[in-house]
């Protein structure tokens, strides 16, 4: 006769899945270690231009958010979390880029459970290693814009993504639906997301010709539309009127350089070696594999991009937060499949990405507005030739000045206005704006002229900087050929070093009328 074993008692029991599970808080929270270190070594350099727009929509009324955005032609979702945000960690360097390094770290543990769902527990520790140590991710925790939100979300979308369509969940498509949503809402770019998405759909759609797959589609992208309907008249108007002048499009080699922008410099070698050497199996079910899905999301978002750029350019490399998610869990998957080269291809990958740290400068313009600060005082003028440094400079410079831009005197220093930028700017001349502004001051009065230092003009060729740099030097000539005026200061006096984003401010006092 057999005999039955005793069940371990409740207390067993407890001890057993306690050994089985503590290494998974324990494993995640030494890599949300490592990531906070990697993350918060440049929390405190100074602003440059977009963060101070970041600070300067934010801080006004939860309300008054979305409609000061159709100036400035972004989705609200990132300026209400800031918002909300600045009223308990304030408004400083580092409290506002707490905010993203928060979703950073946020994206390791996530990372893990994306990977771990879809293709393993190897995986899933696989991707929390690439999710700590990514660069890009390193970079954009340390920047308060929203380029660190995307590119959690992008995660959460593509997990929800894969587990829809591989197991055919309706539950996982609402969630997708909501995650692609709140992208839209985060990110213009989320738009080429969703369309790579989309495509890959109806690709499995078109091999499998299965009702369910059908079903769940609708889903997904119907519900995501639904959520995003009452933004789409201002994106049409952000569109038709904001747009993204000062881009040039891309060249082909800008294309080329994605995978390093997204996963290294560096690291991207072993990353597309090995792990190409183990997606490449798995094309051979690219109908069931959401590796190979998430690799041509990647691909495609980007393309579509790039393709788009080439129409209307808007382009700039941090705007691939929305690709890393699918290229980051397909280089994953990718890794795992490719057996002990997979473990070395992964710890090279890492070090790599470890090593590759954010900027520790991003613009003068906090050491230019401690230096002339002190000589300013209340009613003198601040014009700045590049209207969008306006934000940052008001959020440096002491309190009650006035501020200026080519198109005249600002009122809101927390919003660039966008809107036929390029049209309005190239209509502006010295004499009917510049003059105006100088005649309202008194004598004794002073107006510090910020203009950009041309340190490459070749940088400087789109519609936007063009009219930027032409103006620039209109403009401090005018100013100087002004007999009522005298210069008092100029920082930097003699701008040799390279810096990005770089200013420079000349003090000119008004002498007689």
């Amino acid at each position: 006769m057999a005999t039955i074993a005793p069940r371990p008692a409740p207390a067993l029991r407890v001890r057993e899945a306690a050994r089985a599970w503590l290494p998974v808080p324990l494993g995640l929270g030494a890599l949300v270690l490592l990531a906070l270190v990697l993350r918060t070594r440049e929390l405190g350099v100074g602003f440059w231009i977009d963060e101070g727009l970041s600070v300067g929509i934010a801080d006004r009324p939860f309300g008054d958010i979305p409609g000061a955005l159709k100036l400035d032609g972004s989705p609200p979702l990132y300026y209400l979390l800031l918002h909300v945000w600045m009223q308990f960690a304030g408004s400083s360097e580092e409290a506002v880029r707490w905010l993203s390094v928060s979703f950073a770290l946020l994206s390791v543990p996530v990372a893990w459970w994306a990977a771990r769902g879809l293709f393993g527990t190897r995986a899933g520790w696989f991707a929390a290693v690439l999710a700590a140590t990514n660069p890009f991710l390193t970079q954009y925790a340390q920047e308060g814009r929203m380029y660190a939100l995307v590119a959690f979300l992008a995660l959460v979308a593509s997990a929800a993504f894969g587990r829809a369509f591989a197991r055919e969940r309706r539950g996982w498509a609402v969630a997708y639906a909501v995650v692609l949503a709140a992208m839209l809402y985060t990110h213009n770019w989320a738009l080429f997301f969703g369309a790579a998405c989309g495509l890959v759909w109806l690709y499995l759609l078109w091999r499998s010709r299965d009702r369910e797959t059908l079903i769940i589609g609708a889903i997904a992208f119907g519900g995501a539309l639904l959520l995003y309907l009452p933004w789409i008249p201002t994106t049409l108007y952000q569109a038709a009127h904001t747009g993204a002048p000062w881009s040039e499009s891309p060249t082909l080699l800008a294309l080329l350089s994605t995978p390093g922008t997204m996963l290294g410099q560096f690291a991207q070698v072993a990353l597309i070696l090995v792990a190409g050497a183990g997606l490449a199996g798995m094309f051979k079910h690219a109908r069931t594999s959401p590796a190979v899905w998430f690799l041509a999301i990647a691909l495609l978002t980007v393309a579509l991009a790039w393709i788009s750029s080439q129409v209307s350019p808007a382009w700039a490399n941090r705007y691939l937060a929305v690709a890393v998610a699918p290229l980051l869990l397909a280089m994953t998957a990718g890794l795992a499949n490719a057996g002990r080269l997979g473990i070395a291809g992964l710890i090279v990958a890492a070090a790599l990405g470890a090593g590759d740290t954010a900027p520790d400068d991003k613009s003068n313009v906090r050491d230019v507005a401690r230096t002339i600060g002190p000589s300013l005082t209340a009613g003198d003028l601040v014009i700045s030739t590049q209207p969008e440094q306006i934000s940052v400079l008001e959020y440096y410079l002491p309190d009650g000045l006035r501020y200026a831009t080519l198109t005249g005197a600002v009122t809101d220093t927390g919003v660039t206005d966008w809107r036929d930028g390029t049209e309005r700017l190239g209509a502006t001349t010295a004499e009917e704006d510049l003059d105006p502004l100088l005649d309202e001051l008194e004598v004794g009065q002073r107006v510090a002229l910020v203009t950009p230092i041309f340190f490459d003009v070749r940088r400087w060729q789109a519609p936007w900087t063009e009219l930027v740099r032409l103006r620039s030097w209109e403009w401090r000539q005018h100013l100087s050929n002004d007999r009522r005026f005298s210069v008092s200061a100029t920082e930097p006096i003699l701008p040799m070093e390279r810096r990005p984003n770089a200013l420079q401010a000349t003090i000119f006092v008004k002498t007689s009328e």
